[in-house]
């Protein structure tokens, strides 16, 4: 039979052989605790770098992990260039009437812009065209090319009037525009946009017809203001003709 002396000195024996065996996987625990203390260092010190680099601020002190590595300077952010200005237009433009149509389809009706705009240099040049789109900007925008499309050039005195009394009828709208030194532009409705546009001044100009078409009225300014002679000769040789058409009628009436 075995004594408790003998068991006792047994276990003794069991707990020596075992405890190198618990010391070295202590160990082993342990290094491994120290091994991910240093990669967690290890990445704080690469993510501060990289920090740093961003930010433009000073860069992490180095260490052994990142010795080796170079960090990059951080890049210089270009200046935003904004767009450059519009070129400005040589015309002045200027929308005279707006008007809603409606077209009549199978479905119902279809609802479009018609725009009348009118431009100019103020320099002679003068234009008016008509535009019609689903909105008023596409209108504008078409108007205006049918203005460029149709300039005609007036030619203007020393002071900027016309020569000569013109006047002109389109459909029912009839003008007459004459010269009157030192009053200015003296006129109503689209008539006087379109001689402020052209740049012509000390004129007079009347609207001799009941329509109020500002479309009309306008073409028929600009069709008025086309006919102005460009010289003296040509009005001289007019007015001699008349005055000769004058004295003639006068000795016609005399021998009757």
């Amino acid at each position: 039979m075995t004594t408790t002396t003998d068991t006792t000195q047994e276990k003794k024996n069991e707990a020596e052989e075992l405890a190198p065996a618990v010391v070295g996987a202590d160990a082993k625990n342990n290094d491994a605790a120290e091994g991910v203390v240093e990669t967690v260092a290890s990445a704080d010190a690469v993510s501060e770098v990289a920090i740093a680099g961003v930010t433009g601020g000073a860069q992490a002190p180095t260490t052994v992990e990142n010795a080796g590595r170079r960090t990059r300077p951080a890049r210089a952010r270009r200046p935003r260039t904004g767009r450059g200005e519009r070129q400005r237009s040589e015309f002045d433009q200027m929308t005279i009437d707006v008007r809603r149509v409606a077209r009549v389809v199978a479905g119902g009706r279809r609802f479009s812009f018609s725009v009348t705009v009118v431009i100019g240099d103020h320099k002679g040049r003068v234009g008016v065209g008509i535009g019609k789109g689903t909105d008023t900007a596409l209108a504008i925008e078409k108007a205006t090319r049918n203005a460029r499309r149709h300039l005609i050039q007036i030619p203007l005195t020393s002071s900027g009037s016309i020569l000569h009394e013109v006047s002109a009828r389109y459909t029912s709208s009839c003008v007459t525009i004459a010269p009157s030194p030192g009053r200015g532009i003296v006129a109503g409705s689209a008539m006087r946009i379109v001689i402020e546009l052209s740049g012509v001044t000390d004129v007079v100009g009347k609207i001799l017809s009941r329509s109020k078409n500002k479309l009309t009225i306008a073409r028929a300014t600009v069709q008025a203001l086309s006919t102005a002679k460009t010289g003296r000769a040509s009005i001289t040789k007019s007015e001699d003709s008349s005055e000769r058409a004058k004295s003639s009628h006068k000795a016609q009436s005399v021998v009757s």
